[in-house]
């Protein structure tokens, strides 16, 4: 078959269609990505060069009230008129959209032309974009079973949240000596999503002072806003770190790390539990309807996080947290096998076939 995965915006939403094309592939169908014109997608799919993609000129929804408004109409429109062109010659028999705004034209675009559309959401409380486009589409796919409640009049299946091939483990210390980190030292991984987190960078800043001669290294990823920054401070605090703005073999630092301090995007947490990492997770404040607390909360029930939030968040606190994983490595270790009880196990492939299952009937 001929499919549409529309996934740009964030890494929340492309790296799971990402992972979710990358079984397509394997399964013979051809795959065309539409993504956004932001700089993460054009990073992500700079080394991927077998997929073909188109980027759309869609902008995130602003309130009704706002001059804004008038752009994003004038961008929809933009993006609805390239999709039709588009469908005309690749002629999909099947569209996926992985929400955000970059997915609503592709999903209304198959919904005129007659063709199977389907959602992933994969978060706890799902976004206005899947909100609008669950009304359009055949089924909408969970990452979370709690996200259901959202879509009482649409067929819903609980898929979990891809994660891409490359993503395998590898062995702990050779993925450290390959950071330029020591073999055998408690690793913390810090990341606040595709795009860094200034919050999170701030704190872990703040808190260095508490944590000089602790038995701990660091790898953190900063985001390219406050790399020279972060850099600079663990340099004089002489804490040994490896800090990069991006990474594109993550592989390596989840393998590396004995736990982790992230965001709680739906997509990380999927890759966290993958690798078993007991995380302390600080949910972005401003994420709409307060969902990275939603998911947080979810793995903090089953006991594989711990939730700080970030107004709350100061350096002795974090210091705190940070020391309690370090000290006490029974706990981590039940953390850990907690994590991995929540690990997504087989989503893109469930994705995949329900994909197929939809052109069967």
């Amino acid at each position: 078959m001929n499919a549409i995965i529309a996934c740009g915006g964030t890494g929340g939403h492309l790296f799971p269609g990402i992972a979710v094309a990358e079984v397509l592939r394997q399964r013979g169908h051809e795959v065309l990505l539409f993504v956004s014109e932001k700089e993460i997608d054009g990073l992500a799919l700079s080394t991927r060069s077998q997929f073909r993609f188109e980027k759309l000129p869609t902008v995130g929804f602003p309130s009704v009230y706002s001059p804004r408004i008038f752009g994003f109409l004038r961008r929809f429109t933009e993006s609805l008129s390239l999709c039709r062109s588009i469908y005309s010659k690749f002629n999909p028999q099947v569209v996926l959209g992985m929400g955000g705004f970059t997915s609503t034209a592709p999903i209304l675009a198959g919904r005129l032309r007659g063709i199977s559309t389907l959602v992933h959401e994969s978060n706890a409380i799902p976004g206005k974009a899947n909100r609008l486009a669950a009304k359009m589409v055949g089924a909408v796919l969970l990452g979370f079973k709690e996200a259901a409640q959202f879509f009482p009049k649409v067929r819903t299946e609980i898929t979990g949240t891809p994660i891409r091939t490359e993503l395998k483990r590898l062995d702990k210390e050779s993925a450290q000596l390959k950071l330029g980190l020591q073999a055998g030292v408690t690793t913390m991984l810090v990341m606040g999503g595709s795009q860094g987190a200034s919050g999170i960078n701030q704190a872990m800043i703040k808190s260095l002072p508490s944590l000089r001669g602790a038995s701990l290294q660091i790898i953190h990823l900063s985001g390219s806003r406050d790399e020279r920054l972060v850099t600079d401070n663990y340099r004089r605090e002489q804490i040994p770190a490896f800090v990069a703005a991006f990474h594109h073999h993550m592989e390596e630092v989840y393998s590396a790390a004995d736990f982790a301090v992230a965001r709680s995007g739906a997509a990380s947490l999927a890759e966290l539990a993958f690798f078993g990492l007991p995380t302390i997770l600080i949910p972005f404040p401003y994420a709409a309807d307060d969902h990275q607390t939603r998911n947080a909360e979810i793995f903090a029930r089953s006991g594989a996080a711990v939730v700080l939030k970030e107004s709350d968040l100061t350096a002795e606190l974090f210091t705190q947290n940070i020391r309690a994983m370090i000290d006490h490595p029974e706990q981590l270790r039940r953390m850990s096998e907690k994590s991995l009880q929540l690990a997504p196990g087989d989503a893109a492939n469930r994705v995949a076939t329900t994909m197929e299952e939809f052109i069967k009937s």
